[in-house]
């Protein structure tokens, strides 16, 4: 028999990701209801990702896309569950940059008394003082503030553990979802509403196919090393790497866009080994392989809102290679939609996207 008007839930979640798993604590913290449902196997992505956060974007030298607000609101947050499951898995590192011209150190001082105020340290460091050993570093060095990285795995299954009695483990069957008149029923059950945080699998969801995924596979290596010791940092060049545990590191990423599969490849671990001899110089040893694929958008922007047609059906999705910056501000944002009806920022709306579900 199906549940009354009265003990319906408010939402529930499809997916057991990054994004999922941030929206069921949000959820949880403003008091609305919810069951998660997904069937955890069904992707690698959140599960493998190195979980890194950093507020620049190197190229440029620019701050990041809403840099201070989203480095403002994931810390407190991140730092809020642990507390409240008991758990660590965040931790804040610094970013260590190499310099080769005397022109990169020149720009970065400049950036760091103006814009990039906060986010990048002064003095210019010497690399001998960091006290590392086996890291390829240049004479003089760069460090960023307020970067770092969530064991996401970690976070991942400390989340499903806590909401294990709001926990449904199946693969969604679409056609089992029915829309009526008084929410959504699935399986006897009815919810208030229904949010899909399926990452890439999104495009096999007739309800939203509409949106627009550019979606990237990525590879990852964890490797062991007895002689390389970081300090706890994350040294990027053209990669990255940092220690996850005592002698153990994980060392990233690639980009591929058109072989879409969780399957590791010869070509990637490579690619990655190539990383590696930028940003290391002593023995390592391959622990592990592994490859998911990011559910970026094309513009490079979460897709979050309401169905263009069905009003208790809602997204949140494209937190590509940043989820774990972008997931706690925005789920946020979302909440904020919804309870108090308040705007949602043009550039992350789905709405942007309506015209090609009326098309």
């Amino acid at each position: 028999m199906s549940e009354t008007i009265t003990d319906k839930k408010d939402f529930l979640i499809i997916g057991s990701g990054i994004a999922a798993c941030t929206l069921a604590h949000t959820f949880d913290k403003c008091g609305l209801s919810f069951q998660l449902l997904s069937k955890p196997d069904l992707s690698n992505c959140s599960k493998i990702a190195a979980g890194l956060w950093n507020p620049i974007v190197f190229k440029r030298l620019t701050k990041s896309w809403l840099a201070n607000e989203l480095i403002d609101f994931l810390i407190p947050f991140y730092k809020e569950i642990e507390d409240k499951t008991n758990s660590t898995f965040l931790h804040e590192r610094p970013l260590i940059k190499n310099f080769f011209e005397q022109q990169e150190i020149n720009f970065w001082e400049k950036k760091a008394q103006s814009e990039l105020n906060g986010f990048l340290k002064l003095p210019i460091l010497d690399s001998y003082n960091l006290n590392f050993n086996g890291g390829v570093l240049t004479e003089k060095v760069g460090l960023v503030n307020k970067a770092g990285n969530i064991d996401t795995k970690k976070y991942i299954d400390v989340t499903l553990n806590y909401f294990k009695d709001n926990f449904i483990p199946l693969k969604l069957n679409y056609n089992e979802l029915l829309l009526t008149e008084s929410g959504v029923e699935f399986k006897g059950l009815v919810y208030k509403n229904v949010i899909f945080c399926e990452g890439y699998l999104v495009e096999h969801n007739p309800f939203f196919n509409f949106i627009r995924l550019k979606p990237a596979k990525g590879e990852v290596l964890k490797i062991k090393s007895e002689k390389l010791c970081l300090n706890k940092s994350i040294l990027n060049k053209d990669g990255f790497i940092f220690n996850t545990h005592e002698k153990e590191f994980v060392v990233g990423s690639t980009y591929e866009w058109h072989y879409l599969n969780e399957k590791p490849t010869t070509e990637a671990k490579a690619e990655l080994e190539k990383k590696l001899t930028q940003l290391i110089d002593v023995p390592y040893s391959i622990q592990s392989h592994e490859a998911g694929i990011r559910p970026s958008s094309e513009d490079r922007r979460p897709i979050i809102g309401r169905h263009p047609k069905y009003a208790n059906l809602f997204v949140f999705n494209g937190l590509g290679t940043k989820g774990v910056m972008l997931a706690p501000y925005f789920a946020n944002k979302f909440v904020n939609f919804y309870l108090k009806k308040s705007t949602l920022p043009d550039e992350v709306n789905v709405a942007r996207f309506y015209s090609k579900y009326n098309a």
